[in-house]
Protein backbone atom coordinates (compact mmCIF):
# COMPACT_ATOMS: atom_id res chain seq x y z
CA UNK A 1 0.00 0.00 0.00
CA UNK A 2 1.12 3.47 -0.63
CA UNK A 3 0.41 4.46 2.68
CA UNK A 4 3.53 2.75 3.92
CA UNK A 5 5.97 4.64 2.90
CA UNK A 6 4.23 6.96 5.95
CA UNK A 7 3.89 4.34 8.67
CA UNK A 8 5.92 0.97 8.31
CA UNK A 9 9.75 0.32 9.31
CA UNK A 10 11.68 2.04 11.88
CA UNK A 11 12.54 5.02 9.90
CA UNK A 12 9.18 5.40 10.46
CA UNK A 13 8.56 5.82 13.67
CA UNK A 14 8.39 9.84 14.05
CA UNK A 15 5.62 9.56 11.42
CA UNK A 16 3.67 6.91 13.88
CA UNK A 17 4.32 9.50 16.73
CA UNK A 18 2.75 12.22 14.30
CA UNK A 19 -0.04 9.87 13.77
CA UNK A 20 -0.65 9.48 17.57
CA UNK A 21 -0.88 13.01 18.18
CA UNK A 22 -3.94 13.33 15.97
CA UNK A 23 -5.50 10.34 18.11
CA UNK A 24 -4.76 7.60 15.24
CA UNK A 25 -3.50 4.13 17.35
CA UNK A 26 -1.59 1.17 16.07
CA UNK A 27 -4.96 -0.32 15.10
CA UNK A 28 -5.54 2.65 12.86
CA UNK A 29 -2.34 2.66 10.75
CA UNK A 30 -2.53 -0.97 10.25
CA UNK A 31 -5.64 -0.13 8.56
CA UNK A 32 -5.79 1.62 4.44
CA UNK A 33 -5.33 5.12 4.52
CA UNK A 34 -8.08 7.01 2.78
CA UNK A 35 -8.39 10.73 2.33
CA UNK A 36 -11.54 12.28 2.76
CA UNK A 37 -11.12 15.40 0.95
CA UNK A 38 -13.90 18.08 1.44
CA UNK A 39 -15.22 21.28 0.38
CA UNK A 40 -16.87 22.82 3.22
CA UNK A 41 -16.70 26.40 3.72
CA UNK A 42 -18.76 29.19 4.74
CA UNK A 43 -19.15 31.06 1.58
CA UNK A 44 -20.66 28.57 -0.78
CA UNK A 45 -24.19 27.52 -0.65
CA UNK A 46 -24.08 24.20 -2.18
CA UNK A 47 -20.69 23.28 0.49
CA UNK A 48 -22.16 24.53 3.64
CA UNK A 49 -23.85 21.44 4.80
CA UNK A 50 -21.10 19.04 3.40
CA UNK A 51 -19.44 18.35 6.55
CA UNK A 52 -22.80 15.76 7.21
CA UNK A 53 -21.53 14.23 3.72
CA UNK A 54 -17.62 14.25 4.93
CA UNK A 55 -18.63 12.50 8.56
CA UNK A 56 -20.93 9.49 6.46
CA UNK A 57 -18.64 8.85 4.05
CA UNK A 58 -15.92 8.39 6.59
CA UNK A 59 -18.57 5.83 8.69
CA UNK A 60 -18.17 4.14 4.91
CA UNK A 61 -15.05 4.00 5.04
CA UNK A 62 -14.58 2.65 9.13
CA UNK A 63 -17.19 0.08 8.13
CA UNK A 64 -15.33 -1.42 5.36
CA UNK A 65 -12.13 -1.93 6.79
CA UNK A 66 -10.44 1.93 6.00
CA UNK A 67 -8.86 4.37 8.17
CA UNK A 68 -10.37 7.78 7.24
CA UNK A 69 -8.66 10.76 7.65
CA UNK A 70 -10.65 14.50 6.24
CA UNK A 71 -8.34 17.67 4.56
CA UNK A 72 -9.45 20.37 2.91
CA UNK A 73 -10.42 22.05 -0.72
CA UNK A 74 -11.01 25.35 -0.95
CA UNK A 75 -13.71 26.48 -3.49
CA UNK A 76 -15.33 29.39 -5.37
CA UNK A 77 -18.44 30.59 -5.15
CA UNK A 78 -19.42 31.78 -8.92
CA UNK A 79 -22.39 33.25 -8.12
CA UNK A 80 -20.83 35.44 -5.57
CA UNK A 81 -17.79 36.26 -7.50
CA UNK A 82 -19.89 36.98 -10.81
CA UNK A 83 -19.40 40.72 -12.41
CA UNK A 84 -16.15 41.75 -10.49
CA UNK A 85 -12.53 41.25 -10.05
CA UNK A 86 -13.07 38.04 -8.35
CA UNK A 87 -14.77 35.89 -10.78
CA UNK A 88 -11.30 36.14 -13.02
CA UNK A 89 -10.12 33.49 -10.01
CA UNK A 90 -13.15 30.84 -10.54
CA UNK A 91 -11.48 29.09 -13.23
CA UNK A 92 -8.22 29.67 -12.13
CA UNK A 93 -8.96 27.86 -8.97
CA UNK A 94 -9.93 24.37 -10.62
CA UNK A 95 -6.49 24.11 -11.12
CA UNK A 96 -5.56 25.06 -7.74
CA UNK A 97 -7.25 22.61 -6.24
CA UNK A 98 -6.23 20.09 -7.92
CA UNK A 99 -2.66 20.93 -7.52
CA UNK A 100 -3.61 20.22 -3.41
CA UNK A 101 -5.19 17.68 -3.36
CA UNK A 102 -2.25 16.09 -5.52
CA UNK A 103 0.07 17.64 -2.55
CA UNK A 104 -1.41 16.85 0.33
CA UNK A 105 -2.11 12.93 -1.13
CA UNK A 106 1.07 12.27 -2.30
CA UNK A 107 2.65 13.93 0.85
CA UNK A 108 0.17 11.65 3.28
CA UNK A 109 0.75 8.75 1.58
CA UNK A 110 -3.03 8.15 0.79
CA UNK A 111 -3.89 4.85 -0.82
CA UNK A 112 -7.49 5.89 -2.15
CA UNK A 113 -9.55 8.90 -1.81
CA UNK A 114 -13.05 10.14 -1.69
CA UNK A 115 -13.89 13.54 -3.09
CA UNK A 116 -16.97 15.64 -1.99
CA UNK A 117 -16.99 18.64 -4.14
CA UNK A 118 -20.23 19.92 -5.08
CA UNK A 119 -20.09 23.76 -7.19
CA UNK A 120 -18.58 25.11 -10.25
CA UNK A 121 -14.86 24.46 -10.70
CA UNK A 122 -14.64 22.54 -7.37
CA UNK A 123 -15.80 19.22 -9.35
CA UNK A 124 -13.63 19.09 -12.37
CA UNK A 125 -10.64 19.80 -9.92
CA UNK A 126 -11.20 17.03 -8.16
CA UNK A 127 -12.17 14.77 -11.46
CA UNK A 128 -8.22 16.25 -12.38
CA UNK A 129 -6.75 15.07 -9.27
CA UNK A 130 -8.39 11.92 -9.46
CA UNK A 131 -7.00 11.42 -13.13
CA UNK A 132 -3.24 12.50 -12.09
CA UNK A 133 -3.01 10.63 -8.96
CA UNK A 134 -4.57 7.69 -10.41
CA UNK A 135 -5.44 5.93 -7.04
CA UNK A 136 -8.66 4.18 -6.39
CA UNK A 137 -11.27 6.81 -6.04
CA UNK A 138 -15.11 8.15 -6.00
CA UNK A 139 -16.90 11.53 -6.05
CA UNK A 140 -19.87 12.15 -3.87
CA UNK A 141 -21.33 16.20 -4.17
CA UNK A 142 -23.56 17.78 -1.74
CA UNK A 143 -26.37 17.73 -4.05
CA UNK A 144 -28.82 20.25 -5.73
CA UNK A 145 -30.26 22.76 -4.30
CA UNK A 146 -34.20 23.16 -4.28
CA UNK A 147 -35.89 25.72 -5.90
CA UNK A 148 -37.50 28.72 -4.24
CA UNK A 149 -41.37 29.82 -4.34
CA UNK A 150 -41.95 33.34 -5.59
CA UNK A 151 -45.55 34.08 -6.56
CA UNK A 152 -46.46 30.78 -7.50
CA UNK A 153 -44.08 29.76 -9.53
CA UNK A 154 -40.61 27.61 -8.70
CA UNK A 155 -37.51 30.16 -9.43
CA UNK A 156 -33.54 30.19 -8.69
CA UNK A 157 -30.60 32.07 -9.00
CA UNK A 158 -31.09 33.12 -12.28
CA UNK A 159 -34.22 34.87 -12.01
CA UNK A 160 -32.24 36.89 -9.06
CA UNK A 161 -29.63 37.66 -11.91
CA UNK A 162 -32.65 38.80 -14.26
CA UNK A 163 -33.94 40.97 -11.82
CA UNK A 164 -31.82 43.70 -11.67
CA UNK A 165 -32.20 44.07 -16.18
CA UNK A 166 -36.35 44.13 -15.12
CA UNK A 167 -35.08 46.53 -12.31
CA UNK A 168 -33.19 48.69 -14.79
CA UNK A 169 -36.21 48.76 -17.51
CA UNK A 170 -38.49 49.80 -14.65
CA UNK A 171 -40.69 46.45 -14.93
CA UNK A 172 -39.78 45.44 -11.83
CA UNK A 173 -40.17 47.65 -8.01
CA UNK A 174 -37.03 47.75 -5.76
CA UNK A 175 -39.31 46.31 -3.30
CA UNK A 176 -40.09 43.61 -5.68
CA UNK A 177 -36.30 42.83 -6.25
CA UNK A 178 -35.67 42.75 -2.77
CA UNK A 179 -38.58 40.09 -2.50
CA UNK A 180 -37.27 37.58 -5.33
CA UNK A 181 -33.98 38.02 -4.23
CA UNK A 182 -34.96 36.50 -0.20
CA UNK A 183 -36.52 33.58 -1.92
CA UNK A 184 -34.62 32.57 -5.17
CA UNK A 185 -32.31 30.35 -3.26
CA UNK A 186 -34.23 28.34 -0.12
CA UNK A 187 -31.54 26.28 1.35
CA UNK A 188 -28.08 24.26 0.96
CA UNK A 189 -26.98 22.76 -2.12
CA UNK A 190 -25.88 23.54 -5.78
CA UNK A 191 -27.92 26.10 -7.50
CA UNK A 192 -31.39 24.66 -8.46
CA UNK A 193 -31.19 24.29 -12.16
CA UNK A 194 -28.95 22.38 -14.66
CA UNK A 195 -26.18 24.84 -14.64
CA UNK A 196 -22.40 24.08 -14.52
CA UNK A 197 -22.31 22.55 -10.90
CA UNK A 198 -25.37 20.24 -11.28
CA UNK A 199 -24.46 19.53 -15.20
CA UNK A 200 -20.92 18.50 -13.61
CA UNK A 201 -22.13 15.86 -11.00
CA UNK A 202 -24.37 14.69 -13.35
CA UNK A 203 -22.01 13.76 -15.60
CA UNK A 204 -19.26 12.41 -12.97
CA UNK A 205 -21.83 9.72 -12.58
CA UNK A 206 -22.05 9.20 -16.61
CA UNK A 207 -17.98 9.01 -15.87
CA UNK A 208 -18.64 6.28 -13.71
CA UNK A 209 -16.68 8.22 -11.45
CA UNK A 210 -19.51 8.58 -8.90
CA UNK A 211 -22.78 6.47 -7.73
CA UNK A 212 -26.28 6.81 -9.17
CA UNK A 213 -28.05 9.61 -7.96
CA UNK A 214 -24.60 12.10 -7.20
CA UNK A 215 -26.19 15.12 -9.48
CA UNK A 216 -29.75 14.92 -8.98
CA UNK A 217 -30.72 13.93 -4.99
CA UNK A 218 -31.51 17.25 -3.41
CA UNK A 219 -29.16 18.39 -0.88
CA UNK A 220 -32.04 19.05 1.67
CA UNK A 221 -32.91 15.21 1.08
CA UNK A 222 -30.38 14.52 4.09
CA UNK A 223 -31.21 10.82 4.41
CA UNK A 224 -30.50 10.30 0.85
CA UNK A 225 -27.26 12.21 0.44
CA UNK A 226 -25.92 10.90 3.62
CA UNK A 227 -26.54 7.33 2.55
CA UNK A 228 -25.04 7.50 -1.00
CA UNK A 229 -21.99 9.90 0.90
CA UNK A 230 -22.02 6.35 3.60
CA UNK A 231 -22.07 3.83 0.20
CA UNK A 232 -19.14 5.61 -1.85
CA UNK A 233 -16.96 4.99 1.52
CA UNK A 234 -17.58 1.66 0.89
CA UNK A 235 -17.42 1.88 -2.62
CA UNK A 236 -13.63 2.98 -2.27
CA UNK A 237 -12.78 0.18 -0.04
CA UNK A 238 -13.68 -2.32 -2.99
CA UNK A 239 -12.15 -0.48 -5.35
CA UNK A 240 -8.93 -0.59 -3.43
CA UNK A 241 -9.51 -3.86 -2.97
CA UNK A 242 -9.63 -4.75 -6.80
CA UNK A 243 -6.72 -2.06 -7.47
CA UNK A 244 -9.61 -0.41 -10.27
CA UNK A 245 -8.15 2.99 -10.59
CA UNK A 246 -9.45 6.28 -11.71
CA UNK A 247 -7.92 5.93 -15.36
CA UNK A 248 -9.23 2.65 -16.09
CA UNK A 249 -13.11 4.00 -15.72
CA UNK A 250 -12.29 7.36 -17.22
CA UNK A 251 -11.46 5.72 -20.90
CA UNK A 252 -11.96 7.38 -24.13
CA UNK A 253 -15.73 5.56 -24.21
CA UNK A 254 -16.44 6.93 -21.27
CA UNK A 255 -15.94 10.66 -22.08
CA UNK A 256 -17.63 9.71 -25.19
CA UNK A 257 -20.96 9.04 -22.53
CA UNK A 258 -20.33 11.95 -21.16
CA UNK A 259 -20.67 14.21 -23.91
CA UNK A 260 -23.68 12.32 -25.39
CA UNK A 261 -25.39 13.22 -21.86
CA UNK A 262 -24.48 16.48 -22.17
CA UNK A 263 -26.18 17.25 -25.26
CA UNK A 264 -29.10 15.44 -24.45
CA UNK A 265 -29.99 17.75 -20.85
CA UNK A 266 -28.50 20.61 -22.28
CA UNK A 267 -25.79 21.59 -20.13
CA UNK A 268 -23.51 24.13 -19.47
CA UNK A 269 -21.41 25.34 -21.98
CA UNK A 270 -18.65 25.18 -19.48
CA UNK A 271 -18.18 21.03 -19.72
CA UNK A 272 -16.41 21.75 -22.91
CA UNK A 273 -13.75 23.05 -20.84
CA UNK A 274 -14.21 20.68 -18.36
CA UNK A 275 -14.52 17.54 -19.73
CA UNK A 276 -11.44 18.81 -22.06
CA UNK A 277 -9.14 19.36 -19.15
CA UNK A 278 -10.28 16.12 -17.11
CA UNK A 279 -9.61 14.26 -20.32
CA UNK A 280 -5.92 16.05 -20.44
CA UNK A 281 -5.32 14.58 -17.17
CA UNK A 282 -6.23 11.04 -18.01
CA UNK A 283 -4.05 11.71 -21.20
CA UNK A 284 -6.70 11.43 -23.52
CA UNK A 285 -6.92 14.43 -26.36
CA UNK A 286 -11.11 15.88 -27.01
CA UNK A 287 -11.21 17.86 -29.95
CA UNK A 288 -13.88 20.13 -29.92
CA UNK A 289 -15.15 18.51 -33.57
CA UNK A 290 -16.00 15.40 -30.89
CA UNK A 291 -18.96 17.31 -29.01
CA UNK A 292 -20.43 18.49 -32.09
CA UNK A 293 -20.14 15.26 -33.78
CA UNK A 294 -21.56 13.32 -30.94
CA UNK A 295 -24.52 16.58 -30.36
CA UNK A 296 -25.16 16.21 -34.34
CA UNK A 297 -26.40 12.29 -33.23
CA UNK A 298 -27.76 12.92 -29.96
CA UNK A 299 -31.32 14.31 -29.64
CA UNK A 300 -32.25 16.93 -26.65
CA UNK A 301 -34.73 15.49 -24.41
CA UNK A 302 -34.71 17.20 -20.94
CA UNK A 303 -35.48 20.66 -21.01
CA UNK A 304 -33.96 21.93 -17.74
CA UNK A 305 -33.92 25.64 -16.49
CA UNK A 306 -32.83 28.18 -17.40
CA UNK A 307 -33.70 26.81 -21.10
CA UNK A 308 -36.88 25.47 -19.24
CA UNK A 309 -39.05 25.65 -16.14
CA UNK A 310 -37.73 21.53 -14.77
CA UNK A 311 -35.06 21.87 -11.97
CA UNK A 312 -32.82 19.24 -10.96
CA UNK A 313 -35.08 18.32 -8.27
CA UNK A 314 -37.77 17.23 -11.21
CA UNK A 315 -35.51 15.61 -12.83
CA UNK A 316 -34.30 13.32 -9.60
CA UNK A 317 -37.99 12.37 -9.84
CA UNK A 318 -38.56 11.27 -13.19
CA UNK A 319 -35.52 8.44 -12.68
CA UNK A 320 -32.07 10.75 -12.72
CA UNK A 321 -29.33 10.49 -14.62
CA UNK A 322 -29.51 6.86 -15.20
CA UNK A 323 -33.19 7.12 -16.35
CA UNK A 324 -31.39 9.74 -18.97
CA UNK A 325 -28.75 6.85 -19.99
CA UNK A 326 -31.29 4.39 -20.52
CA UNK A 327 -33.27 6.35 -22.86
CA UNK A 328 -30.65 7.13 -24.97
CA UNK A 329 -29.39 3.71 -25.18
CA UNK A 330 -32.36 2.57 -27.11
CA UNK A 331 -30.62 4.40 -29.56
CA UNK A 332 -27.02 2.57 -29.15
CA UNK A 333 -25.90 6.14 -28.16
CA UNK A 334 -23.59 5.19 -25.33
CA UNK A 335 -20.59 2.63 -24.50
CA UNK A 336 -22.96 0.68 -22.20
CA UNK A 337 -19.39 -1.99 -21.40
CA UNK A 338 -17.68 1.06 -19.75
CA UNK A 339 -16.61 0.41 -16.11
CA UNK A 340 -18.14 2.28 -13.37
CA UNK A 341 -17.29 2.29 -9.56
CA UNK A 342 -20.00 0.10 -9.26
CA UNK A 343 -19.75 -2.19 -12.33
CA UNK A 344 -20.72 -1.66 -15.86
CA UNK A 345 -22.36 1.22 -17.47
CA UNK A 346 -25.04 -1.22 -19.03
CA UNK A 347 -25.68 -2.63 -15.35
CA UNK A 348 -26.52 0.58 -13.92
CA UNK A 349 -29.04 1.43 -16.30
CA UNK A 350 -30.72 -1.32 -17.19
CA UNK A 351 -33.49 -1.24 -14.75
CA UNK A 352 -34.35 2.83 -14.69
CA UNK A 353 -36.75 3.43 -16.45
CA UNK A 354 -38.20 7.06 -16.80
CA UNK A 355 -40.88 7.94 -14.60
CA UNK A 356 -41.94 10.78 -15.86
CA UNK A 357 -41.93 11.69 -19.71
CA UNK A 358 -42.57 15.53 -19.25
CA UNK A 359 -39.48 16.08 -17.74
CA UNK A 360 -37.51 13.48 -19.62
CA UNK A 361 -39.14 13.33 -23.52
CA UNK A 362 -38.71 9.78 -25.17
CA UNK A 363 -35.39 9.53 -27.47
CA UNK A 364 -38.62 9.56 -29.86
CA UNK A 365 -40.43 12.37 -29.52
CA UNK A 366 -37.23 14.60 -27.91
CA UNK A 367 -37.21 18.72 -27.78
CA UNK A 368 -34.58 18.85 -30.31
CA UNK A 369 -32.96 16.11 -32.93
CA UNK A 370 -30.01 17.45 -31.92
CA UNK A 371 -27.89 17.91 -28.97
CA UNK A 372 -27.95 21.17 -26.21
CA UNK A 373 -24.51 22.67 -27.10
CA UNK A 374 -22.84 23.49 -30.31
CA UNK A 375 -19.54 24.06 -31.67
CA UNK A 376 -19.38 27.47 -34.07
CA UNK A 377 -16.42 27.78 -36.20
CA UNK A 378 -15.80 30.47 -38.98
CA UNK A 379 -13.50 33.63 -40.06
CA UNK A 380 -14.60 35.07 -36.21
CA UNK A 381 -13.30 31.73 -34.09
CA UNK A 382 -11.15 30.18 -36.42
CA UNK A 383 -10.10 26.95 -33.53
CA UNK A 384 -13.79 27.05 -32.33
CA UNK A 385 -16.77 28.86 -30.42
CA UNK A 386 -18.85 27.36 -27.74
CA UNK A 387 -23.07 27.70 -27.45
CA UNK A 388 -25.65 26.59 -25.28
CA UNK A 389 -27.92 25.78 -28.04
CA UNK A 390 -30.60 24.52 -25.89
CA UNK A 391 -31.24 27.67 -24.03
CA UNK A 392 -31.46 30.00 -27.43
CA UNK A 393 -34.91 30.55 -28.81
CA UNK A 394 -35.94 28.91 -32.03
CA UNK A 395 -35.89 32.76 -33.83
CA UNK A 396 -32.49 33.41 -32.47
CA UNK A 397 -30.78 30.29 -33.78
CA UNK A 398 -29.49 32.02 -36.91
CA UNK A 399 -29.24 35.78 -36.39
CA UNK A 400 -27.37 38.59 -38.15
CA UNK A 401 -26.56 42.02 -36.16
CA UNK A 402 -23.87 44.87 -36.14
CA UNK A 403 -21.27 44.80 -33.32
CA UNK A 404 -21.01 46.83 -30.33
CA UNK A 405 -17.60 46.03 -28.85
CA UNK A 406 -16.37 46.65 -25.49
CA UNK A 407 -13.13 45.25 -23.80
CA UNK A 408 -14.28 44.07 -20.71
CA UNK A 409 -17.33 42.53 -19.11
CA UNK A 410 -17.79 45.59 -16.56
CA UNK A 411 -17.65 48.03 -19.93
CA UNK A 412 -20.35 45.51 -21.06
CA UNK A 413 -22.73 45.40 -18.73
CA UNK A 414 -22.38 49.53 -17.90
CA UNK A 415 -23.59 49.90 -21.56
CA UNK A 416 -26.31 47.12 -21.05
CA UNK A 417 -27.45 48.51 -17.56
CA UNK A 418 -27.32 52.36 -19.36
CA UNK A 419 -29.93 51.47 -22.42
CA UNK A 420 -26.65 51.75 -24.78
CA UNK A 421 -27.78 48.01 -26.63
CA UNK A 422 -30.74 47.82 -28.52
CA UNK A 423 -32.59 45.28 -30.87
CA UNK A 424 -30.46 43.82 -33.52
CA UNK A 425 -27.13 44.69 -32.08
CA UNK A 426 -24.23 41.77 -31.13
CA UNK A 427 -22.43 42.57 -28.09
CA UNK A 428 -18.70 41.51 -28.35
CA UNK A 429 -16.77 40.88 -24.55
CA UNK A 430 -12.89 40.39 -25.99
CA UNK A 431 -10.11 40.24 -23.92
CA UNK A 432 -11.58 38.16 -21.02
CA UNK A 433 -9.96 34.91 -22.35
CA UNK A 434 -8.09 32.38 -20.26
CA UNK A 435 -4.58 34.39 -21.04
CA UNK A 436 -6.70 38.13 -21.20
CA UNK A 437 -9.13 37.82 -18.34
CA UNK A 438 -7.05 36.89 -17.24
CA UNK A 439 -9.15 33.45 -15.84
CA UNK A 440 -11.69 33.77 -18.90
CA UNK A 441 -14.49 35.33 -16.56
CA UNK A 442 -18.36 33.89 -16.89
CA UNK A 443 -20.72 36.32 -18.43
CA UNK A 444 -24.07 35.84 -16.40
CA UNK A 445 -24.79 39.77 -15.52
CA UNK A 446 -24.76 41.02 -19.51
CA UNK A 447 -26.76 37.82 -20.41
CA UNK A 448 -29.09 38.01 -17.54
CA UNK A 449 -29.43 41.48 -17.77
CA UNK A 450 -29.90 41.27 -21.38
CA UNK A 451 -33.06 38.42 -21.18
CA UNK A 452 -34.30 41.24 -17.83
CA UNK A 453 -34.83 43.95 -20.31
CA UNK A 454 -36.37 41.81 -23.03
CA UNK A 455 -33.92 42.58 -25.47
CA UNK A 456 -33.01 40.46 -28.89
CA UNK A 457 -29.78 40.72 -29.60
CA UNK A 458 -26.63 38.45 -30.03
CA UNK A 459 -23.61 38.03 -27.44
CA UNK A 460 -20.03 36.86 -28.65
CA UNK A 461 -16.84 36.48 -26.19
CA UNK A 462 -13.33 34.99 -25.58
CA UNK A 463 -14.90 34.32 -21.91
CA UNK A 464 -17.28 32.09 -21.12
CA UNK A 465 -20.89 31.62 -19.76
CA UNK A 466 -22.47 30.68 -16.67
CA UNK A 467 -24.81 27.35 -16.99
CA UNK A 468 -27.28 30.18 -15.95
CA UNK A 469 -27.09 31.54 -18.95
CA UNK A 470 -29.55 31.77 -21.51
CA UNK A 471 -29.98 33.62 -25.28
CA UNK A 472 -27.96 33.73 -28.50
CA UNK A 473 -24.84 33.90 -26.12
CA UNK A 474 -21.00 32.61 -27.80
CA UNK A 475 -18.18 31.99 -25.88
CA UNK A 476 -14.80 30.79 -25.44
CA UNK A 477 -14.33 31.72 -29.28
CA UNK A 478 -10.44 30.96 -30.31
CA UNK A 479 -8.19 32.24 -30.62
CA UNK A 480 -9.10 35.37 -27.91
CA UNK A 481 -8.11 38.45 -28.47
CA UNK A 482 -5.23 38.77 -26.03
CA UNK A 483 -3.46 35.94 -28.85
CA UNK A 484 -4.56 38.58 -31.71
CA UNK A 485 -7.43 36.30 -32.80
CA UNK A 486 -9.99 38.21 -34.97
CA UNK A 487 -12.24 38.61 -32.05
CA UNK A 488 -9.56 41.43 -31.58
CA UNK A 489 -10.45 42.96 -35.07
CA UNK A 490 -14.13 43.89 -35.23
CA UNK A 491 -14.87 47.47 -35.21
CA UNK A 492 -18.20 48.51 -34.06
CA UNK A 493 -21.05 48.80 -37.19
CA UNK A 494 -19.00 45.41 -38.45
CA UNK A 495 -21.92 42.69 -39.57
CA UNK A 496 -21.80 38.94 -37.49
CA UNK A 497 -23.57 36.40 -38.39
CA UNK A 498 -24.34 33.48 -35.77
CA UNK A 499 -25.78 30.89 -37.71
CA UNK A 500 -26.30 27.36 -35.41
CA UNK A 501 -27.96 25.21 -37.76
CA UNK A 502 -25.28 25.45 -39.59
CA UNK A 503 -22.54 25.51 -36.80
CA UNK A 504 -21.27 29.31 -38.66
CA UNK A 505 -19.64 32.46 -36.38
CA UNK A 506 -18.79 34.54 -39.51
CA UNK A 507 -17.35 38.69 -39.27
CA UNK A 508 -18.99 40.19 -42.75
CA UNK A 509 -15.41 41.77 -43.56
CA UNK A 510 -13.32 40.83 -46.04
CA UNK A 511 -9.72 39.20 -46.01
CA UNK A 512 -7.48 42.33 -46.94
CA UNK A 513 -9.49 44.49 -44.73
CA UNK A 514 -8.68 42.17 -41.79
CA UNK A 515 -5.06 41.77 -42.89
CA UNK A 516 -4.82 45.57 -42.63
CA UNK A 517 -6.44 45.62 -39.08
CA UNK A 518 -4.07 42.98 -38.17
CA UNK A 519 -0.83 45.12 -39.33
CA UNK A 520 -2.11 47.98 -36.82
CA UNK A 521 -3.03 45.78 -33.71
CA UNK A 522 -1.23 45.46 -30.88
CA UNK A 523 -1.35 43.44 -27.71
CA UNK A 524 -2.50 45.64 -24.73
CA UNK A 525 -1.09 45.20 -21.27
CA UNK A 526 -1.86 42.71 -19.14
CA UNK A 527 -4.98 43.81 -16.99
CA UNK A 528 -2.81 41.88 -13.71
CA UNK A 529 0.62 41.78 -13.86
CA UNK A 530 1.21 40.30 -9.67
CA UNK A 531 0.36 37.55 -8.00
CA UNK A 532 -1.56 34.34 -8.89
CA UNK A 533 -3.47 35.42 -11.78
CA UNK A 534 -0.64 36.44 -13.61
CA UNK A 535 0.93 33.05 -12.86
CA UNK A 536 -1.87 31.60 -14.61
CA UNK A 537 -1.98 33.65 -17.61
CA UNK A 538 1.16 33.18 -18.22
CA UNK A 539 0.73 29.57 -18.16
CA UNK A 540 -2.77 28.64 -19.38
CA UNK A 541 -3.48 26.92 -22.66
CA UNK A 542 -6.35 28.37 -25.21
CA UNK A 543 -9.87 27.80 -23.95
CA UNK A 544 -9.75 24.99 -27.31
CA UNK A 545 -7.28 23.19 -25.12
CA UNK A 546 -9.59 23.15 -22.11
CA UNK A 547 -7.57 26.29 -20.77
CA UNK A 548 -5.30 24.04 -18.66
CA UNK A 549 -1.69 25.11 -16.85
CA UNK A 550 1.38 23.85 -18.53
Amino acid sequence: MLSDNVKKGATRCAHRSLFHANGFGPEDLHKPLVGICNSFNEIIPGHIHLREIAEAAKLGVAAAGGTPIEFPAIGVCDGIAMGHTGMKYSLASRELIADSIEAVTMASGFDALVLIPNCDKVVPGMLMAAARLNIPAVVVSGGPMLPGRYKGHDVSVSQAFEAAGKFAAGDISAEEMADLEAKCCPGCGSCAGLFTANTMNSLTEVLGMALPGNGTIPAAYTGGRRLLAKRAGAVVMELLKQNIRPRDIMTKEAFENAISVDMAIGGSSNTVLHLTAIAHEVGIEIPAPLFDEISRRTPYIAKLSPAGKHHMVDLNEAGGISAVMNELSKKNLLHLDALTVTGTLGDRIKNTPVEDNTVIHSVDAPYRNEGGIAILKGNLAPDYAVVKASAVAEDMLTYKGKAKCYDSETAACDAIMAGEIHDGDVVVIRYEGPKGGPGMQEMLNPTAVITGRGLKVGLITDGRFSGASQGACVGHVSPEAMEGGPIALIEDGDEIIIDIPNRKLELSVSDEELARRRQNWQQPEPKINHGYLARYARMTTSASTGAVVK
